[in-house]
């Protein structure tokens, strides 16, 4: 995944602070945690990272963190087909992603990659697809033994 832009941790101190909260050593680590992240990470590997660095660490502070993180559009969550939650740091653009049942590699794919298929069901069911949640479980190219058209691309 791209980062969008760097966010200095004075920003979201003060946009913490504008709305309120406080601006806490576990919240600076956390912070600090995310922004050597690349990709996505799970809770559990944010919680692990946060320990490795201050064994006092709490899954609860840094699962409500995350919330107010994602409020402030810092990070987004999604969900794999196994029901795992992940987080994408500094998302450009909500996407989905395709997960291979078999080797459980991960691949995002793009808004316009998906448009066809979202408006499809859109139109059918007047259903609006979050693309952002949107994960397809099936057999990656590689698994199948075939060859992905357009060239092959390597999981995320």
């Amino acid at each position: 995944m791209t980062i969008a832009r760097p966010v200095p941790l004075t920003e979201l101190r003060d946009e913490l602070r504008a709305r309120g909260l406080r601006w806490t050593p576990q919240r600076r680590l956390i912070l600090e945690v995310l922004a050597e992240a690349s990709g996505h990470v799970t809770g559990a590997e944010i919680v692990e990272r946060c320990r490795e660095r201050d064994p006092e660490t709490t899954p609860s502070t840094v699962y409500r963190t995350l919330d107010v993180l994602e409020d402030l559009g810092y990070v987004h969550h999604s969900h794999g087909v196994d029901g795992r939650e992940e987080f994408h740091v500094l998302p450009e653009t909500r996407h989905a992603h395709l997960q291979c049942s078999s080797c459980g590699g991960s691949w995002e794919i793009e808004p316009d990659e998906a448009a066809e298929l979202v408006a499809g069901i859109e139109r059918a069911r007047g259903f609006r697809v979050d693309i952002g949640h949107l994960t397809i479980a099936g057999t990656c190219a590689a698994c199948a033994g075939g060859e992905v058209p357009g060239g092959s691309v390597g999981p995320i």
